[in-house]
């Protein structure tokens, strides 16, 4: 954090910073390209233990990241799910706004659920749910995450 950003809003961060490393979920969370010291701890908060959930999809579902299935006869779509930790949510959101910007691939990809007619947020929720499975494997094989290079662009 720059001096000048803990001078202008004193104490904003310092809560968190000891929090970190505190809970190891917080430290394979904030190990992604994105996700900053904030996020990672509320969304850490929010989730709790990993072990709450059965599997991956659950995880998904809890924070917001995975859509309901809305499809009716000739009608096909999804809907946001009503059972969810807000609170996550807008933290996964926002981390995963902030990733994919950062991050080429995540970003060629947004561009890519744009292309096929899915606005911003469907576009975003869409790359949270991969990031989410990103979470879980990082957690369940105890690493941090490594952004990987593009063999095109290094050759």
């Amino acid at each position: 954090m720059s001096p000048e950003l803990k001078y202008c809003v004193p104490g904003i961060a310092s809560p968190e910073l000891h929090l970190i490393p505190q809970s190891k979920l917080a430290q394979n969370i904030q190990s992604i390209t994105g996700f900053g010291i904030i996020c990672a701890t509320e969304l850490a908060a929010e989730i709790g233990t990993i072990s709450r959930f059965a599997s991956e999809p659950a995880l998904a579902r809890y924070i917001g990241m995975a859509p309901l299935d809305n499809s009716s006869g000739v009608y096909s779509g999804t809907k946001a799910g009503k059972q969810i930790n807000r609170r996550a949510k807008a933290a996964m959101m926002t981390a995963v706004a902030r990733h994919y910007y950062h991050t080429p691939q995540s970003k060629e990809y947004y561009l890519k659920k744009r292309a096929e007619g899915k606005k911003h947020n469907q576009a975003v929720r869409s790359l949270g749910r991969h990031i989410t499975r990103v979470i879980w494997s990082l957690v369940k094989h105890d690493k941090f995450y490594v952004e990987r290079v593009n063999l095109k662009e290094s050759a």
